[in-house]
């Protein structure tokens, strides 16, 4: 006969997945209502990099950027005063 605690483990491994599909349907449930959701927070994003594109990376809000410019691949080339 065949060793029984398999059997437990794909128990648990079926309680886990199920979990995590409901825990997916629950965000859906909350989201759902503006399928534009993550469209929105990327528009949000490019405006307020553009707002700061604009004011050189000056203001405070915009030092979360200042890793990633003054490098060839962002090709975007600033002046920090640090």
């Amino acid at each position: 006969m065949k060793e029984p605690h398999n059997h437990a483990q794909v128990g648990y491994s079926m309680i886990v997945v199920s979990a995590s599909l409901a825990i997916i349907g629950i965000i859906a449930l909350f989201i759902g209502a503006d399928v534009l959701f993550g469209d929105n927070i990327q528009r949000d994003a490019t405006a307020h990099f553009n707002e700061c594109k604009n004011n050189d990376f000056k203001s405070e809000d915009c030092e979360k950027y200042h890793s990633r410019i003054n490098s060839e691949i962002s090709g975007i080339y600033v002046d920090l005063d640090e």
